[in-house]
C-alpha cells in the first residue's frame, strides 16, 4: 500500500469516542448537580433559620411561667444558649411583646424576613452568606411553626450558619461526584456496548475493505440487531457485496481491454489477410464460391467490427457531461435522420416533442443515447419507433416505444451489462452499457419499462439543475 494510502489507526481509549462520552457524561451530571445545589443550599439556609425561630419560641415559653414575664439572668443565658441565639422577641396580637435578651442588645447587621422571601432572593442570600467572611449578627423573622399567629424574631451569629452551609456543600459535592462517576460509568458501559463497539467494528471493516476489497475476509458480517446500527450494518454488507461484484466486473473488463489491446495489431493483420483472400474468392466465377463469399465477407466484417468496438470500449473514458440548454425537439429530429441513415430506412421515426420544450444536458451525450436506442429497435425488426418527451416534476422524461418482437428474458436480466445485454447475432452488448453510463453521469436513470411480443418500451429520466422549462 502506498505511503499516501497508509491504513489509518483507530483512536485509543483516551482520545476516542468512549473517553469523550465519559467526560461529557461527568460534566453534564455535575452541571445538573450544580443546578440542583442552588435551590438546595437556599432551602438548607431557610430551614436552619426556621429552626432558630422554632427554638426561640420554645425558649420564651419559660417566661409564661413567671408572673412578670421575667427570669433570672443565669436562666436567660441558659435558654438563649439552648436556642443557639442571642436574643428573642415574641409578638402576638392582643398581647404584650415578650423579649428574651441580654441587657446589652447586640447590633443587627442584616435582617431577613422569611415570611415574604422569594425563590431567587433565597438563593442569592444563601450564596452571599457563604462568601461573607466578616462576622455578623443576623435577625430572622418568621411565624412560629407551633402557632401561626405568633411572630418570632431571633438574633444570632452568622458563623454557625455559614459553617453549617459549608459542611452541607461539602457533603453535596462528595455525593455529586459519586453520582457523577456512577452515572458516567453506567452510561459509558451502555454506550460502549450499544454504539462504540459496533461503530469501531464498522470502521475497522471499512478500513480493511478499502485496503483489500477483493479479499473474502474483508466482507462485513452484520448482526441481527433491529435498531439503526443494525440497519447500517446490513446496508454496509450489501454495499460491499455489490461493490465487490462491480470491481470484479471492472477488473475483468480491464483485463479484457488489455488483452485485446495486445493482440489487436496481430488480429488486424490476420483479418486483413483473410479479407484479401475473401476478395479473391468473391472474384471467382464458381457459383458455389460466389454463393459462399458474401457470408464469409460478412463474418470477417463483423469480426473486425467486434474487435474495434471492444478495444474502443476498453480504451474510452467517457468525459463528464457538459450541460447546455437546447431545444429537445431539434435534437430528436437529428436523431431520427441518423437512425434512418444507419438502418437504411427500415423503421419509421415518429417523434412527439413540443417545440418549446427545452432541456439542460450534454447534447452530444443525449444524442448518442437516443441514436443507440433507435438503431437497436430498427435492427431488432421494429417498423415504427415512437418517441415522446415531457417535463415532469422538474425532470425531462423521454419514452421510446417500438413495435418490434421484444427482447428475450435472458437478455432483459443483463440488459445494461457490457458484452452481455444483446440479442443481436454478433453484437457486443456495449451500446446499452455505454448509454446507461452516459445517463447515470447526468444523475439520471434509464430503464426498460416493458418488453413483449408487441414491442419494447424504454424510459429516460434526467433530473436537471432547476427544471426542464418551456421556452
Amino acid at each position: 500500500m502506498p505511503m499516501s494510502e497508509r491504513r489509518p489507526r483507530l483512536p485509543s481509549g483516551i482520545t476516542g469516542l468512549s473517553a469523550r462520552l465519559l467526560v461529557l457524561t461527568i460534566g453534564f451530571v455535575m452541571l445538573s448537580e450544580v443546578l440542583i445545589f442552588a435551590p438546595s443550599i437556599a432551602r438548607f439556609r431557610q430551614d436552619w433559620m426556621q429552626d432558630r425561630v422554632a427554638a426561640g419560641h420554645l425558649a420564651t415559653l419559660a417566661l409564661e411561667a413567671t408572673p412578670d414575664n421575667m427570669v433570672s439572668e443565669s436562666l436567660k443565658a441558659e435558654l438563649l444558649a439552648h436556642a443557639a441565639v442571642q436574643a428573642i422577641v415574641i409578638s402576638k396580637p392582643g398581647e404584650v411583646r415578650r423579649v428574651l435578651a441580654p441587657e446589652a442588645m447586640p447590633m443587627v447587621d442584616a435582617t431577613y424576613d422569611l415570611r415574604h422571601a422569594g425563590f431567587l432572593t433565597l438563593i442569592a442570600d444563601a450564596f452571599m452568606a457563604m462568601i461573607e467572611t466578616t462576622p455578623r449578627v443576623l435577625r430572622a423573622i418568621d411565624v412560629s411553626p407551633r402557632d401561626p399567629s405568633v411572630v418570632v424574631e431571633t438574633l444570632f451569629d452568622d458563623a454557625p450558619l455559614r459553617m453549617a452551609m459549608l459542611d452541607f456543600s461539602r457533603r453535596i459535592l462528595a455525593l455529586s461526584l459519586i453520582i457523577s462517576f456512577l452515572t458516567a460509568t453506567l452510561v459509558y458501559l451502555s454506550l460502549q456496548w450499544l454504539m462504540v463497539r459496533p461503530l469501531r467494528r464498522l470502521t475497522e471493516n471499512m478500513i480493511a475493505f478499502r485496503g483489500a476489497p477483493e479479499h473474502p475476509d474483508t466482507l462485513f458480517v452484520p448482526s441481527t440487531r433491529q435498531d439503526e446500527l443494525g440497519i447500517a450494518q446490513r446496508e454496509l454488507a450489501h454495499m460491499e457485496t455489490a461493490l465487490r461484484a462491480a470491481l470484479k466486473q471492472k477488473a475483468r473488463l480491464a483485463a479484457l481491454g488489455g488483452a485485446v489491446a495486445k493482440i489487436n495489431h496481430d488480429l488486424r493483420n490476420i483479418l486483413a489477410a483473410a479479407r484479401l483472400m475473401s476478395d479473391r474468392l468473391a472474384a471467382s466465377t464458381d457459383p458455389k464460391v460466389q454463393k459462399a463469399a458474401p457470408a464469409l465477407l460478412g463474418s470477417i466484417d463483423r469480426a473486425v467490427s467486434l474487435c474495434e468496438q471492444t478495444l474502443g470500449y476498453a480504451r474510452e473514458e467517457l468525459p463528464p457531461p457538459h450541460r447546455t440548454r437546447f431545444a429537445l425537439a431539434a435534437l430528436v429530429d437529428e436523431v431520427g435522420e441518423v437512425v434512418s441513415l444507419l438502418t437504411g430506412g427500415r423503421a419509421v421515426w415518429d417523434a412527439s416533442v413540443a417545440r418549446e420544450l427545452q432541456a439542460v444536458a450534454d447534447r452530444e451525450h443525449l444524442f448518442r443515447v437516443l441514436v443507440n436506442l433507435g438503431r437497436n429497435a430498427a435492427e431488432a425488426g421494429a417498423q415504427t419507433i415512437r418517441l415522446a418527451a415531457a417535463a415532469i416534476d422538474g425532470a425531462v422524461q423521454i419514452d421510446i416505444r417500438d413495435d418490434g418482437p421484444g427482447l428475450p428474458r435472458q437478455v432483459r436480466e443483463r440488459l445494461f451489462q457490457p458484452f452481455a445485454g444483446t440479442a443481436k447475432p454478433g453484437g457486443s452488448g456495449l451500446g446499452l452499457a455505454i448509454a446507461a453510463e452516459l445517463v447515470r453521469a447526468h444523475g439520471g436513470e434509464i430503464e426498460m419499462v416493458d418488453s413483449t411480443q408487441g414491442g419494447t418500451h424504454f424510459r429516460l429520466v434526467l433530473p436537471l439543475p432547476g427544471r426542464a422549462v418551456a421556452a
